[in-house]
């Protein structure tokens, strides 16, 4: 058995300011740190779960926010940087699927650092006509390759969303969101003990859950946040114009429609 840990930054206990999570912030040291806690711990659980290999891949940003000299040694690869249109390298060698550190979408009321792929330039994503996040969404790309998502880690609004999306996943509350850039945290060593107890519950839960998966085709629908930044149509023919700030694509899985917006 041989777990997946896609990493974001926003989710993870201790982060509760933007400062923390961008690179110009005068607090991303400290987030870097507290990101590098939270994937030890999971992954110090996976391996006392029994699993074989650990894969850990650091999706904030640019995928290089990582201590590497302070990552747990137990795992047995970290993907980081740039990965091309293949958003979860070394996912078919894996059985099961960890979101640590995931928020929740855009527009979600008390969501701490609430957003969906982008604060500055999208405000909604819609799939098939239903409202979604990046936990759907991630969601559905390692479903359509036969891998279930087992575990979320993040504030509660976060929790609910996957649990709304996925049923039986695993979640464990690190915090809780009061408003978008503050909350109730659990102490330190108090949220590293839940992440831990969490991923091992949910490794024993791994055989009885399921991929998620939306219905074929994908249409992917984006409103940006302001006028005027549509992409122009020779740009991607295949886009559909809803109005002066939203387009939508059609692909024929979650990671072709992503990647064709």
């Amino acid at each position: 058995m041989n777990i997946y840990i896609m990493v974001d930054a926003e989710g993870i206990s201790g982060i509760f300011d933007s400062e923390q999570v961008m690179a110009s912030g005068s607090r991303y040291s400290e987030g870097r740190e507290l990101m590098v806690r939270d994937i030890n711990a999971c992954v110090e659980a996976c391996k006392e779960a029994g699993a074989k290999k650990v894969y850990v891949r650091d999706c904030h940003a640019n995928g290089t926010n990582v201590i590497w000299s302070k990552l747990s040694s137990l795992a047995d690869y970290y993907i980081v940087g740039y990965t091309g249109q293949d958003r979860f390298p070394g996912l078919d060698e894996c059985d099961g699927v960890i979101l640590l550190g995931y928020h929740s979408m855009a527009g979600t009321s008390g969501g701490i650092l609430e957003h969906t792929m982008s604060s500055a330039s999208i405000q909604n994503y819609w799939v098939n006509g239903q409202k979604v996040g990046e936990i759907a969404i991630d969601a559905a790309i390692v479903g359509e390759r036969g891998k279930p998502v087992i575990m979320v880690s993040g504030d509660d609004k976060a929790c609910r969303e996957a649990e709304a999306f996925l049923p039986g996943v695993v979640t464990a509350e690190v915090k809780k969101g009061i408003t978008w850039k503050g909350g109730m945290l659990l102490p330190p060593e108090k949220a590293y003990v839940l992440i831990k107890q969490k991923t091992k519950e949910a490794i024993l839960k791994l055989p009885h859950l399921k991929p998620f998966v939306f219905e074929k085709p994908i249409r992917l629908r984006v409103e940006l946040t302001e006028r005027g930044i549509l992409p122009p149509q020779y740009s991607k023919p295949y886009m559909k114009i809803i109005d002066g700030r939203t387009y939508e694509v059609e692909g024929s899985t979650m990671e072709e429609a992503l990647f064709r917006l």
